[in-house]
């Protein structure tokens, strides 16, 4: 029962996250969103913090799963796979609730954050190295380009998040296409 229950407070807590933002959450909000008492919440999380930290944790754990469920579906190719990982990240980016301000301000959330973006930037840059292998990409740094394209996905998601009228998430993956297929394109003779 015990990691159900936590679940069920860590998903109320993205909820609430989602809808009054970090400032405006309360234990109290978060409990009566879960439907457990104010105790109960204590007895799983010390405080706030500790809560979000949680919260991080299962964002980072459903953005992996759905990565890794968009790549089953593209076969080999690593252009598609990268595709399909772009338009994951920025799927998830519109639908998390936002850290970023908090980060500034809590070590454990920043060295979360830091995991996240190594083991996605190990991932982009695995599926760039086995473009270039398989010539579909052009011979690039893989390490390096994975930091471009996450900056580029990064850089569209917080457009998503602070001015979701001017553009989609659709128009958004087209955008990192396009980019990305001129990045990484092989040039021609």
């Amino acid at each position: 029962m015990r990691p159900v229950r936590r679940e069920q407070i860590v998903r109320a807590t993205i909820r609430c996250l989602a809808r009054e933002g970090y400032t405006r959450l309360t234990m109290k909000k978060v409990a009566r969103e879960a439907g457990v008492s104010q105790g109960i919440l204590h007895y799983y999380f010390a405080d706030k913090r500790a809560m979000l930290a949680a919260t991080l944790e299962v964002v980072t754990r459903d953005l992996d799963r759905r990565v890794a469920a968009a790549q089953s579906r593209t076969g080999r190719d690593p252009r598609r796979r990268l595709r399909a990982l772009v338009r994951a990240c920025l799927e998830v980016a519109v639908s998390r609730p936002e850290f970023w301000g908090e980060m500034l301000h809590d070590r454990r959330l920043r060295d979360l954050n830091t995991e996240v973006y190594s083991r996605t930037r190990r991932l982009i840059g695995r599926l760039i190295a086995e473009g270039v292998r398989a010539g579909r990409f052009r011979p690039v740094d893989p390490h390096r380009a994975a930091a471009v394209v996450l900056g580029l996905i990064d850089g569209l998601s917080l457009q998503l998040t602070f001015d979701p009228e001017t553009f989609g998430v659709a128009e958004a993956a087209r955008f990192c296409d396009d980019a990305l297929g001129r990045y990484l394109a092989r040039e021609t003779p």
